[in-house]
């Protein structure tokens, strides 16, 4: 499940842009009871493209900035005052910071707040439920689920944020992080083929621009996305909240980006020295505020270990 998002928009005008064409003319293909399998020359093209991008570093200063960006961080005592940061995710529309590693967010498997009229436009791309009724995430009720069930509808949906991935590598961001891929675990209507297939697809946009792709949450499929979809590290939410950070870490190794909040934490009864402590944690892992607010506005928490 997700446990949080990025703030800002990420792909109104593109969505609107598409809308403005209509949908997709042809016949509709058929509902997916598989993953979309990849031929020998796929398969080879896929390795190859996911060998040639970079991996972010497994050592230095990490955060997490969805709700605004800024340059340096205290990283505490014995730290001699704000250092820069090595490692970074922030929005899609924000700008990359010059002289780290950056990670832009994309959500991939619903719509971004503000979006939603835009993404009425394309109505057949949303999920629907057994009434005809759009679905939204009750944790979330401003963000529509997409609906991937179909070879129509992933391609519908890869022409609205296909180009919010490849606007990533364009900005000058090393890699991307598609956020609530587990759409298929929370809501009934959407099967794992669906959802799986439309992964991948993220994958082969990702790698075709040079990005290298995280996986976002959903600690039960790790082997599947890193090994079967093509993932190339994890970007993991509370996974010592929930006593899941093995799980990215027996697969992606060090190359896990860990982010607990201290909500999370309180409620599992664990401090953030206690996940500093776990031998299964994530190298760089950071605790930061639920609303991800930007250095030196109400509420802004960052550690780090």
């Amino acid at each position: 499940m997700r446990r949080a998002r990025g703030i800002t928009s990420a792909a109104l005008v593109l969505v609107a842009a598409v809308a403005c064409a209509g949908p997709a003319t042809g016949e509709a293909a058929a509902s997916s009871d598989e993953p979309w399998p990849a031929g020998p020359s796929t398969a080879s093209s896929a390795a190859a493209a996911a060998a040639s991008v970079a991996l972010p570093p497994t050592a230095g200063v990490f955060d997490y900035q969805l709700g605004g960006a800024y340059d340096e961080v205290d990283a505490g005592a014995g730290s001699g005052g704000p250092v820069p940061v090595d490692v970074v995710v922030r929005d899609a529309t924000a700008a990359p910071l010059p002289g780290a590693y950056n990670v832009c967010y994309v959500n991939g498997f619903q719509t971004q707040p503000g979006d939603a009229e835009a993404w009425l436009e394309r109505a057949e791309l949303l999920l629907h439920d057994a009434d005809g009724e759009l679905v939204v995430d009750p944790d979330w009720p401003d963000e529509y689920v997409l609906d991937p069930s179909t070879e129509a509808q992933r391609e519908g949906i890869l022409d609205v944020l296909g180009p919010a991935v490849t606007g990533c590598a364009d900005a000058g961001f090393d890699a991307v992080e598609i956020d609530n891929l587990d759409t298929w675990t929370r809501f009934d209507e959407i099967e794992s083929a669906g959802a799986y297939a439309l992964a991948r697809a993220y994958v082969e946009t990702a790698h075709d621009a040079g990005l290298a792709i995280a996986q976002k949450n959903a600690a039960e499929i790790t082997g599947v996305a890193h090994g079967e979809l093509g993932f190339d590290f994890a970007v993991t939410e509370e996974c010592a909240a929930w006593s899941e950070c093995a799980a990215y870490t027996d697969v992606y190794g060090d190359h896990v980006l860990q982010v607990e909040y201290p909500d999370a934490l309180e409620e599992a009864g664990l401090t953030f020295d206690d996940v500093c402590a776990l031998d299964d944690r994530a190298p760089l892992t950071v605790l930061r505020d639920r609303d991800l607010v930007a250095a030196g506005e109400d509420g802004y928490v960052y550690d780090a270990c």
